[in-house]
């Protein structure tokens, strides 16, 4: 697996109360929320340092994502590891299996157009290995 974190993801308890948090009150740059045409798709993206995005989407849409159920303030966290494309994440998902890893969504079509799974580490860390074509990773 190449190093490609691109995306940190925080489950939150009210999107728009997070989004006034993170645009309004530390500055981060974000176009708002987007998605939300799509069940569970509302989501609010934030750009970082050297290309690093924060994405705030509620922990209920990440719950029904993964299919994990998360409970009490601020449990929902997965780190984003994008890729070049469907195959990769196949690749990703295998070789994290291999070492160790839980599968806990086999990777599938998304409903906003991607490809993606979720895996957990040995120490129960939630990973999701993603092909999103609005957000191509540069070749390394």
């Amino acid at each position: 697996m190449k190093a490609r974190i691109s995306v940190i993801t925080l489950g939150v308890a009210n999107l728009e109360r997070a989004v006034h948090f993170y645009r309004d009150g530390l500055g981060l740059p974000t176009a708002g929320i987007v998605g939300t045409e799509f069940e569970h798709g509302a989501v609010a993206f934030f750009d970082l340092a050297a290309g690093l995005k924060l994405a705030l989407w509620p922990t209920t849409s990440l719950a029904q994502d993964t299919g994990l159920a998360f409970s009490g303030h601020g449990s929902g966290v997965s780190i984003g590891h994008n890729v070049m494309s469907k195959t990769e994440v196949d690749e990703v998902m295998a070789e994290a299996k291999a070492a160790g890893a839980t599968i806990v969504k086999p990777a599938k079509d998304t409903f906003w157009g991607g490809y993606a799974g979720y895996f957990q580490d040995p120490d129960g860390h939630l990973w999701e290995v993603v092909w999103n074509p609005q957000l191509l990773p540069e070749a390394v």
